[in-house]
């Protein structure tokens, strides 16, 4: 009885119900309008005109211009009220102005000339491009003299976490999507008691949507009782509208300054495989220790001054000195972020780079694979020019209509040379990109539109780096135990099958 009381009275079945009550008050307000009938119908379609005039001009993919333009189309008289409420820009101008500080900061920041984009042009001008362009479009500069471990298993990362997270002196950070009381949150959660005990600053940012579903609702005033900061980013609220959509995606643990986590882990269960819950998870990260975690450090400490109205002193949290004294490490190294609250996309140029400066090989693994045109584009054609194309997804999905999805790509992408498989033992989360032996890059961005446009995300693109061979070491073990898909296995889908792909393929962008 308890849970089910719990249940009916979660924060989403009564956001539910709220969304609910909003429509039938929508209906019946329309209702009283019926005896205006012919002007609310004018007025319907010059909306659903003008919102299809907005979408064809803007400059959104092309894909989420299809998705929109469709229901439009088909229902003129609702179509441009249900996009003024589900569609356009997911935050309003207000939201805009207040988190447009981040980037004039993390700029101010990041004005400091630094020679080693010059060292990189000397080895590879096509190296220099890529980290050119972050450096002067993502705000995220290149350094040397970090050390990178990366961890092909979320149990992996979570018993180093545990370790470094002991070793903290001045300051722990940490941004999650998702945290779920158990196994995995609850060990981190008593040492970040301790260290509060210990004078040590200790701050969390993480989404309340990502974690609706795991924390309850009063969660951010638990841990600021026990003397852990926090902040929730993009709080639920339960209106008629999408403009939560915009979600803070990114992982990030910095520890002390000079000790930095990133990639695709939550701090939930699953992660570690704690309970199967879609087969076996498998998932990665990196930890950098050096002279990048300076940037993870701005990241979040740029995000954190925006949802706490208030300005650090970023130059005080420079570690000084370094470990070890100083990490001399070979490769180079360049942590970026990606936002929505821009025209660029940064996630996504990384990716494309990566793609076509390749001359042997790219190794991909991705949760989803709902992709535009341009990206179809860019490994079509790296694999029709001899590229050995790999992509590794999920055999057991988490969410069954996006991975119809995902499959619905497998067909072209494997006529035109891609190799295609499927993680057998389970969910593949894992979202890394590695090329010709000498780039690679993980992090949180999914090959989505959600990823790509809508959420701040995170990475770390590396050149040359000695952990380049443990992740392609992991790529070969995680392909043995997975299947390729062939192209007369795509051919032999039934056309139900392949009727209901194509049609949620179409709405794929909204997914």
């Amino acid at each position: 009885m308890k849970k089910i009381l719990q249940m009916l009275f979660h924060r989403v079945v009564i956001g539910a119900l709220l969304m609910i009550l909003q429509l039938v008050l929508l209906i019946l307000m329309l209702e009283q309008f019926q005896r205006y009938y012919i002007y609310f119908y004018i007025a319907c379609i010059l909306i659903s005109v003008a919102a299809a005039l907005y979408i064809l001009n803007n400059r959104s993919n092309p894909a989420y211009k299809i998705a929109w333009l469709i229901p439009i189309l088909l229902v003129p008289v609702f179509g441009g009220l249900f996009y003024l409420l589900f569609g356009g820009d997911k935050l309003s101008r207000r939201q805009k102005r207040k988190l447009s500080g981040i980037s004039d900061e993390v700029r101010q920041i990041f004005t400091e000339k630094s020679d080693v984009l010059g060292e990189i042009e000397q080895l590879d001008p096509a190296a220099a491009g890529q980290a050119r362009y972050l450096q002067n479009y993502a705000l995220a500069p290149p350094y040397r003299n970090t050390e990178v471990t990366y961890f092909p298993l979320g149990e992996d990362f979570f018993a180093r976490l545990l370790i470094e997270l002991q070793k903290a002196k001045r300051f722990i950070f940490l941004e999650y999507f998702i945290i779920e009381e158990g196994k995995m949150w609850n060990p981190v959660l008593e040492i970040l008691e301790q260290k509060v005990q210990e004078g040590i600053d200790v701050r969390l940012i993480y989404d309340d949507l990502g974690s609706i579903f795991t924390l309850p609702g009063s969660y951010h005033k638990i841990l600021e009782q026990k003397g852990i900061k926090c902040c929730v980013f993009n709080p639920f609220v339960p209106l008629l509208s999408l403009r939560f959509s915009t979600r803070d995606h990114r992982k990030i643990c910095v520890i002390d300054g000079h000790t930095g986590f990133t990639g695709g882990i939550n701090l939930a269960d699953e992660y570690i495989n704690a309970y199967p819950k879609h087969g076996h998870w498998k998932d990665t990260a990196v930890l950098l220790k050096g002279e990048a975690v300076w940037s993870l450090t701005v990241m979040f400490l740029s995000l954190w001054d925006h949802l706490r109205k208030e300005r650090s002193e970023l130059e005080a949290f420079r570690p000084t000195p370094l470990p070890c004294p100083e990490v001399r490490a070979e490769g180079f190294v360049q942590p970026y972020s990606d936002s929505p609250l821009d025209e660029e996309r940064v996630g996504e140029t990384v990716y494309l780079n990566l793609i076509s400066k390749a001359e042997k090989y790219v190794y991909i693994t991705t949760p989803y694979l709902i992709i535009g045109n341009e990206m179809v584009t860019v490994l079509e054609n790296a694999a029709k020019s001899g590229v050995d194309v790999r992509i590794i997804t999920p055999h057991i999905p988490d969410k069954w209509y996006v991975h119809a999805v995902s499959r619905a790509h497998y067909q072209p992408l494997i006529e035109a040379g891609v190799r295609i498989y499927e993680y057998t033992p389970g969910f593949i989360h894992a979202k890394g990109f590695l090329v010709d032996g000498e780039y690679a890059t993980v992090g949180s961005v999914n090959m989505d539109y959600r990823s790509l446009y809508l959420h701040f995300e995170c990475g770390v693109w590396m050149y040359r780096t000695p952990c380049i061979a443990d992740i392609h070491r992991d790529f070969m073990e995680t392909l043995a135990v997975s299947q390729e898909i062939t192209l007369a296995q795509c051919r032999a889908v039934r056309w139900p099958v392949r009727l209901g792909r194509s049609i949620l393929c179409v709405f794929g962008p909204l997914m």
